[in-house]
């Protein structure tokens, strides 16, 4: 059985990390981490990684940016893999990743949704064939999210524009430009609302015709689900960087 520590194990996601272990027999939550509080639960949590002793086969990380060098340490020193579903490293931070990645394996995506990750793939597949189409993306979430675009969009911007043969512009919004759209632009526009999970389309334009891709988020289970196929994926796995793309690789098997 597979040996799991979820790091931010008292947020809203930790918890549901928590809930698909506990319906996965191939999986065992050891132990959890959060600064904001210890004691026990179905496993026993530490405000700290080096105050655990256990087992850990792979850590899920569901927590902050600043956990992230204490994590790293932990895992290094327990030879444990990590599933890293946090957001917003800075450049230093995205290094260090890339420098532990050396000793250990690490799965890193913005996002952790196997549908999303399906969807980056799609694009990178239609883009090339549907040449001279223009590119929009929009992005709708609840009216708590702070940042704009999201992560996500930008990561289907650059799935699209890795696959186009021109340098593409990201374009964010053009209320203060009165002027035709340029060939080489890729629209971003973002909403916020209500209690959107997240929306993600990509629209391609042509000439009399228009092609969607759209993703919708109906809860934030499928992003623990994600995570915790990414520490199952992990295991066994030599050490190096991994990301969704890898995972959805296997999961559709040999080429013919």
């Amino acid at each position: 059985m597979i040996q799991i520590v979820i790091s931010g194990c008292n947020g809203h996601m930790g918890r549901v990390v928590e809930e698909i272990c506990a319906a996965d027999a191939q999986v065992n939550v050891a132990a959890g981490f959060d600064v904001l509080g210890t004691g026990e639960r179905a496993f026993p949590v530490y405000s700290a990684p080096e105050q655990y002793g256990g087992a850990a086969d792979v850590v899920i990380d569901f927590s902050h940016p600043s956990a992230l060098t204490g994590l790293l340490r932990f895992c290094k020193a327990r030879r444990a893999a990590a599933v890293l579903a946090t957001t917003g490293y800075s450049q230093e931070q995205l290094k260090e990743i890339d420098r532990a990645a050396e000793e250990i394996p690490i799965f890193r995506s913005a996002n952790m949704s196997l549908g999303v990750n399906v969807l980056l793939e799609l694009i990178k597949k239609a883009a090339p064939i549907l040449e001279g189409f223009d590119i929009e993306i929009v992005e709708r979430h609840h009216n708590r999210k702070v940042d704009a675009p999201s992560g996500t969009a930008l990561m289907l911007a650059d799935a699209a524009a890795s696959a186009v043969p021109y340098k593409a512009e990201y374009v964010y919004q053009r209320s203060n430009v009165r002027q035709p759209r340029g060939a080489g632009e890729i629209g971003i526009s973002s909403v916020r609302g209500g209690t959107i999970v997240g929306d993600h389309e990509v629209i391609f334009c042509g000439r009399d015709e228009v092609i969607e891709l759209h993703h919708h988020a109906a809860s934030r289970e499928i992003f623990a689900t994600g995570a915790v196929k990414a520490a199952k994926f992990l295991v066994g796995k030599a050490n190096g960087l991994y990301s969704m793309a890898d995972l959805v690789s296997q999961a559709a098997g040999p080429e013919e």
